[in-house]
C-alpha cells in the first residue's frame, strides 16, 4: 500500500442523540468481529448538505424520522480520525485515509419504539442508550480519541 497520509479524509456526518435522561444512542454494528458500539454516522454526498446527511443517515441506521429529533447543537469544527494502518486500503475500496466529520447534537423527541435498527441496510444488530462518558470506553480504540472530542464540542449541553 502507498502511503495512507496522501490519502484524502472521507467527508462525514456524525450524529450524538440524546434521549430524555441525558443518555446517548449506541449500536452494535454488525460486521464487527469485536464488541464495538459508536454512535450513527456516514458519509455525505457530492453537494449534500451535512445536516441533511446527519438525518439521512440516522434515518438510513436506527429508523428514526425526522420529526423525531430537534438540533440541539453543531461542533464547531470538523473532527477527524485515521483508519489504523491494517484497515487502510480495505475499507472503503482503499479510496480514504480516515474520516472527517461533522456532528450534530440532537434531542430524542420519540420513544424506544421508534426506534428500528432493522432497515433496509442493517449495520447495527442491537443498540442502547448509556452514559455519555462512558462513549470512549465501548467504541474501537482507534475512535476514543474523536469521541473525546465529541463530548468536549459538545459539553455545555451535556451538564445534567
Amino acid at each position: 500500500m502507498s502511503d495512507p497520509t496522501s490519502l484524502p479524509y472521507r467527508p462525514c456526518a456524525g450524529i450524538m442523540l440524546l434521549n430524555r435522561d441525558g443518555k446517548v444512542f449506541v449500536g452494535q454494528r454488525i460486521d464487527a468481529m469485536v464488541e464495538a458500539w459508536q454512535m450513527p454516522q456516514g458519509g455525505i454526498d457530492d453537494g449534500e448538505d451535512a445536516e441533511i446527511a446527519a438525518l439521512r443517515e440516522l434515518g438510513e441506521e436506527t429508523g428514526i424520522a425526522p420529526a423525531h429529533v430537534e438540533l440541539i447543537a453543531v461542533a464547531a469544527e470538523e473532527l477527524y480520525y485515521d483508519l489504523p494502518e491494517d484497515l487502510v486500503g480495505k475499507v472503503w475500496k482503499g479510496k480514504w485515509r480516515g474520516q472527517r466529520q461533522r456532528w450534530f447534537l440532537f434531542r430524542f423527541l420519540g420513544d424506544d419504539a421508534d426506534v428500528n435498527i432493522a432497515t433496509a441496510h442493517p449495520e447495527f444488530k442491537a443498540w442502547d442508550w448509556i452514559a455519555p462518558e462512558t462513549l470512549p470506553d465501548v467504541i474501537v480504540p482507534f475512535k476514543q480519541q474523536l469521541y473525546r472530542e465529541v463530548l468536549a464540542a459538545f459539553a455545555p449541553h451535556l451538564a445534567r
